[in-house]
C-alpha cells in the first residue's frame, strides 16, 4: 500500500506541474545569471539572456553543466548566495577527483527534507516505524537526507551510522527496527553477518528497505526481498541536486517517480547531446528549480535511463517516471570491442541461489588481448565439485550476454573486502596505451 506524504503536490495535474516548472525555471535562470560568474560567462558566450526563456522547451538554449565545471570552480565558485546564508555543507566522496562541494540554505534543507519524506513515505515509512540508518554520517549526503526525511514523517530514527555490522544487527534486535536504509550491497553484507552470528534476518522485525547510492539490479532486489522478507525500494539522487531524494519507485515497482516540482528532467544522447525520443534510452540531465545555495542548469549526470510516458501511475502520482539507472555512460566498459555495463554481469549472477551478494570484475591484458575475470562469493562454502560446476555455469551464462567467455572464480563467503560505502565492482588493470 502506497502512503502519500504530500497529496496536493504528488497528484498535481500535468498542466499545473508544467506551469509551476516554467515559473521556477525562469526564477532559477535569473538567480544564476545575477549571481554566478560561471553562468554569466556561459550566457554571454551563447548570446542569451534570462528573458530568452519563455517556454520549457527553451531550456535547450541554456548551457550544460558538468562535474568538471563544478571542480574547476571548487569549492564555492558556483554559489548563488553568500556563505553566511548557508547552514550546512556536503560533498561527494571525491574518489575520482576533487570532491564536489554543495552548500545548503535553510530553504534548501527544507526542500531536501520534503522530497526525502515523499520518497520514504512512498516506500512505506510511517510515524509508527523504527527507522535504522546504517549510512556514514559526515560530508557524504546520504545519511542526513534519510535522517531529515524520516524525522519529517515522524518516524523514530536510530542514527547507527555505517560499520560495526554485528552491532547493526544487535540494534535491530534490541530496538525492533522495522525499516532500514543504505546501499544494497551493504544490506546483503548485513544479512550474511546476521546469519554468521545465528540471527535469521527473516525473524527480525525489518519489513521495508530503501536503498540507493549504487546501481542495483532486479536480481539483487529479489535477493534482498527474499533474505530479509521485506519490501525493497530504489532511490535515486546525487550530491549535485541535494543528495538522495530525486526519485523513488512506488509499490508498483515499475519505474521511479521523479519530483518535477523541484527538478526539471531531460534525457539526451550522451554523444550528440540532442534530446532522445520518449521511452528512448539516454543520459539523464537535471536542472534544479528551487535551490538557493547552488542552483544548477542542465547538469549532466552521466546516468543512463529512459523516461516513461506521462500517463498517471496506478499509485495515483502524476510525476514522471524513469527506469532504474542502467549504469553510467562513463562506467560502460569496452572489452574486446564489446560494450559492457557491470549491471549485465550482476543480472546473471543474482539468478543463482548459491551465489552470494558480493562480486567484482577484474580486467587485465595478456598478449595484447583484454581478459575479464569475474570473482564472486558463494552464499556458503562449496565442495570442489559444486564450485567447479557453478563456475562453468556462470561462464556459459555470462558469455550469452557479453559474447566472449570470461574467467569465473567462485570464492568462499566474505572473501571480497568492501571498503567505504559503495561496493567496488570494477578493477581495471589493463595496460594503458
Amino acid at each position: 500500500m502506497d502512503f502519500i506524504f504530500n497529496e496536493k503536490i504528488e497528484k498535481m495535474g500535468r498542466k499545473k506541474i508544467r506551469e509551476l516548472q516554467l515559473k521556477r525555471l525562469k526564477e532559477t535562470v535569473h538567480r544564476v545569471f545575477d549571481n554566478v560568474p560561471f553562468y554569466q560567462k556561459k550566457f554571454k558566450e551563447l548570446k542569451i539572456t534570462p528573458g530568452d526563456i519563455k517556454t520549457l522547451d527553451d531550456i535547450r538554449k541554456l548551457p550544460f553543466t558538468t562535474k568538471n565545471d563544478l571542480r574547476d570552480n571548487a569549492p564555492f565558485g558556483m554559489m548563488a548566495t553568500p556563505l553566511e546564508n548557508c547552514i550546512e555543507l556536503h560533498a561527494s566522496s571525491g574518489t575520482t577527483g576533487t570532491p564536489v562541494t554543495v552548500c545548503y540554505t535553510p530553504h534548501d534543507i527544507n526542500v531536501w527534507s520534503e522530497v526525502m519524506a515523499r520518497c520514504l513515505s512512498m516506500s512505506g515509512l510511517t510515524r509508527e516505524d523504527v527507522f535504522q540508518n546504517p549510512i556514514p554520517y559526515g560530508t557524504f549526503t546520504g545519511a542526513f537526507g534519510f535522517h531529515y526525511g524520516a524525522q519529517k514523517i515522524g518516524a523514530l530514527v536510530i542514527p547507527s551510522g555505517m560499520g560495526q555490522s554485528e552491532r547493526q544487527i544487535k540494534l535491530m534486535e534490541y530496538y525492533g527496527t522495522t525499516f532500514i536504509s543504505g546501499v544494497a550491497s551493504y544490506a546483503i553484507r548485513l544479512s550474511q553477518v546476521a546469519l554468521d552470528i545465528g540471527v535469521d534476518p527473516k525473524k527480525l522485525k525489518v519489513r521495508n528497505g530503501l536503498f540507493g547510492a549504487e546501481m542495483f539490479t532486479q536480481g539483487l532486489k529479489k535477493r534482498l526481498r527474499d533474505i530479509w522478507d521485506m519490501d525493497v525500494h530504489d532511490i535515486y539522487g546525487l550530491t549535485e541536486m541535494c543528495g538522495p531524494g530525486v526519485s523513488t519507485d512506488c509499490d508498483q515497482h515499475d519505474g521511479l517517480h521523479l519530483w518535477e516540482d523541484h527538478f526539471l528532467v531531460e534525457v539526451v544522447d550522451p554523444v550528440t547531446l540532442e534530446p532522445v525520443e520518449l521511452e528512448e534510452e539516454g543520459e539523464i540531465v537535471l536542472t534544479t528549480l528551487t535551490k538557493e545555495g547552488m542552483p544548477l542548469l542542465r547538469y549532466r549526470t552521466r546516468d543512463i535511463t529512459r523516461l516513461y510516458d506521462e500517463k498517471t501511475c496506478e499509485c495515483g502520482r502524476t510525476h514522471v517516471k524513469h527506469t532504474p539507472i542502467k549504469g553510467r555512460s562513463d562506467d560502460m566498459l569496452i572489452i574486446r570491442g564489446t560494450n559492457i555495463y557491470p549491471g549485465q554481469i550482476e543480472s546473471v549472477l543474482m539468478k543463482h541461489e548459491n551465489v552470494g551478494g558480493n562480486w567484482r570484475m577484474i580486467l587485465s591484458t595478456e598478449n595484447d588481448v583484454d581478459q575479464l575475470t569475474v570473482e564472486v562469493e558463494s552464499k556458503k562454502i562449496l565442495n570442489q565439485v559444486d564450485q567447479i560446476e557453478l563456475e562453468e555455469t556462470l561462464k556459459r551464462e555470462i558469455k550469452s550476454v557479453i559474447v566472449f567467455t570470461p574467467r569465473v572464480t567462485v570464492l568462499p563467503p566474505n572473501s571480497i573486502t568492501q571498503e567505504g560505502l559503495k561496493a567496488k565492482r570494477v578493477i581495471d588493470n589493463r595496460k594503458k596505451e
